[in-house]
This record gives structure tokens, sequence and C-alpha cells, in this order.
């Protein structure tokens, strides 16, 4: 009987990775449907209280999709119904597809983990990291770097690179003086190559591996792939990715004819109530809102990307898969382990740890969240989030498209929404 069980597990997870996602019956999967209205009732309480705009949020439970919904308005001046396919800008919700991206030219033996970024970026040889900093006029000294950054410290977000824009006083004026940005946004015509060329002249934050610092790790990474690849990063994720997987709604810049599926791009008023964006975005210097529909020449690979609930969870599907997905395989299982492995763990964050691209949840995240060890996770800028539970064979979205967000608290009560469905 064991045995029968047991093959009987094995064959319907191997089947799953061939399957490609379908709505169906929550029961089918140990959900509850009466339950699953509460993730509604969340939604649409935020909605109602003018919190948020609208949303879309796609749960998938052992291969099946047993909760995609639109809530609100994609567009609050013209009163637009949201939409299932409505396109999000995902934001750092990018950085995972990259991480996958340089795994599969890991596993090509284009690159080892920890090889310097200066084997194929040249100017990052010699690098040194900031002593002081003279924020009046924004010199600074150095003193040199011990070792040289890797790829794994890329992956973890432990190089000491900063972010432009979003990060540190010092990150953010060193950069803006050296015409380094975010990567959204960005003026048609500049290319990542030129900028990430520059950024490794510019010093360290701190020593690499001895901290983590949130930063443009992933855009360099983003040319690695560039490099490696002869390929733009727009068209290596294209025929590489996202056509093998099936996901017909993900890119840097839109098509034209997709323009009008773009959501529009929300922020807060005085009294913290959701309005439309007007213009631009201005976060240490003006960023094109609209940046998705328009031609663009920079692939950021830590922001550039926009998509929709289910071609995201199509990419979930394919982590959860072990790195296979509709019979075709991206990663092999090792590669998935590895990239779900703690590679950091000198974190502030509460008991969880850094893989290569991901936060993991620990045995001790139990105690205070519904997910389960092992699960992993990332979001994006613009209030979106995302998580895989190899456990439970799940993977769920919620994408807002909002920033600032005051009630971003809403992402975890989603979470617990999701898990108080499962009976089994």
């Amino acid at each position: 009987m064991r045995y029968l069980l047991c093959l009987t597990l094995f064959v319907s997870l191997t089947l799953s990775s061939f399957a490609q996602l379908k709505e169906a019956a929550p029961e089918t999967v140990g959900a509850s449907s009466e339950r699953l209205k509460r993730i509604d009732n969340l939604l649409q309480e935020y909605i109602d209280k003018k919190w948020v705009g609208g949303a879309t949020a796609i749960v998938v439970k052992d291969g099946k999709i047993i909760y995609y919904k639109a809530l609100g308005l994609s567009d609050l001046d013209n009163k637009t119904a949201m939409k299932k396919d409505a396109i999000f800008r995902i934001a750092s919700q990018t950085k995972a597809i990259t991480s996958v991206a340089i795994m599969m030219l890991y596993e090509e033996g284009k690159l080892l983990l920890d090889d310097p970024v200066s084997r194929y970026i040249p100017s990052f040889a010699n690098q040194k990291v900031l002593d002081k900093f003279n924020e009046a006029d924004s010199s600074y000294t150095t003193v040199p770097a011990k070792r040289p950054v890797t790829i794994r410290d890329l992956l973890t977000h432990t190089s000491g690179i900063g972010y432009a824009q979003i990060g540190s006083k010092e990150a953010t004026a060193i950069y803006a003086k050296n015409g380094i940005w975010g990567g959204i946004g960005v003026e048609n015509g500049m290319i990542l190559g030129d900028k990430i060329k520059v950024l490794g002249t510019l010093p360290l934050l701190h020593q690499p591996g001895e901290q983590w610092t949130y930063g443009l790790n992933s855009d360099v990474l983003g040319y690695v792939i560039e490099v490696l690849s002869g390929m733009s990063l727009d068209v290596f994720f294209k025929t590489r990715i996202f056509e093998p997987l099936g996901m017909k709604d993900t890119y840097f810049y839109l098509p034209k004819e997709k323009y009008s599926r773009l959501v529009t791009l929300n922020t807060e008023d005085k009294n913290r109530e959701v309005v439309t964006m007007k213009e631009s975005l201005n976060i240490s210097g003006k960023i094109n809102i609209n940046y998705p529909a328009a031609p663009g020449t920079y692939y950021s690979g830590g922001g550039g990307l926009s998509s929709t609930a289910l071609d995201y969870a199509i990419f979930m599907q394919m982590l959860v898969n072990n790195g296979e997905y509709n019979g075709k395989r991206i990663l092999s299982p090792f590669a998935i382990r590895m990239m779900t492995t703690s590679q950091f763990d000198k974190l502030n964050w509460p008991d969880t740890k850094m893989g290569l691209g991901f936060s993991l949840y620990t045995d001790k995240s139990v105690a205070r969240s519904p997910l389960s060890p092992g699960s992993f996770e990332w979001g994006g800028m613009f209030s979106s989030t995302y998580w895989i539970d190899p456990k439970e064979k799940l993977v769920a979205q919620l994408f807002l498209n909002q920033y600032p967000n005051s009630h971003g608290e809403i992402h975890d009560k989603f979470k617990v929404a999701v898990y108080q469905t499962l009976e089994r």
C-alpha cells in the first residue's frame, strides 16, 4: 500500500511538470471554496477604504489554479475595471528571472558562482571600498577591497554595491554624479553595458561578502548574461525563458498593441488614500512612470520587467516543479536546491536567510508565518509580492502597482488568507 501511494505521488508530481496551469475546483487539492472568499473580502476591504485602487491575485496548489481574480480598477481616473490579464510593473520581481538566467549559464559551464565579476566585466578589477564620504560635495576616500566581488556576492546582495535613487545617501549621491540610475524609467538610448562598466569603477559601500546591502547587483548580473550569451538581456529572457515556458505577456518594453493593458501607477494623498500618480515619479530624479509603454533600450535585470499574474505564476510553477514546466526544463533540481539553500545569514530579518536571489523561510519562521520552512519569496517596489512553498506545492502572487503604500500589511494578510483555505 505504501509503495502504491508513493508511486501515485511520484506520477502526479511528474505529470504536473508537463501540464499547463489550468483552473480547478479548490476541493480537488484540499482547499475550501468557501474560505477562499476571504481573499475577496480582504482585497475588497482595502479597495473600499481607498487604500488600494485594484489588484490581481493568483494562487496555484498542486499545479492547479484555485484562485485567480481581478478586483477594483486598473485606472482610477477613467474608472476602468481591473482585468485578470492586466499588465503590472513588477520591478524587483525581475531579479528572480535574472537569477534563474545566471544559473542556466552556470549549468552550461559558462561561469562558476565564485568567479570574480572582473573576469566578465574588466572594469570591476581592483575595486575600492568607500572609507570617508563628504556629503557637501559627494567626494570620498577609499581603501582597497580585500577580495574581488564574485557572482555569488551579486546573487546574495553582499557585494557592497548599493542602489541608485533609493539606496543610501552615499550610494545615491555617488551614482547620480556618475550617471548611474536605478534602471527603470530611464531615457531611451541608455545602454545597460555602458552604465555597468562605469559602476565597476565606483567604490563599494563595504567589503565584499561582509554585509547585506540591497543594490544594483541584478543589473550587473544582467550584463554578465549579455556578455556570456552574446544576446541582449531582453532577447535572452524571451528566447531562453519566456517562450519555452509560454509566458506571453512579460516584457521590458511592451508591444504597442498591449499598451492599453498596462495598469496605471498609483500613489497616496495626504490622507494616505490612493490616487493616480501624475506625470512622473520623483525619487532622487524624475522617473517616467509609463516606461513600459514607451520605446526603451535599457534592460534592467534588477527591476525592468512588466508582467501579468498568470505569466509570473507560470514562472513560479517552474520553480516549484524543480526547474521544469510544460515539458520544458529550464534548470535542474540541483540548481533549484542551490538557489533555495542559505548562502548568507548576517541579516536583520527575523528568522529568514538569503539564498541565490530569494529570501528563505526557516524552521524558526513558522512561529510568525504560515509559510512552510523552505519557502522562498521576494517582491517589487510598486507593492507586489510572491512566494513559492515547495512543501505545499503552492505558489501565490498579489499585484497592486502603487508607490508608496502605507497599507502594505495587505501582503502579510494575503498570505494568511491563502493558507487558511487549506484543509489538508
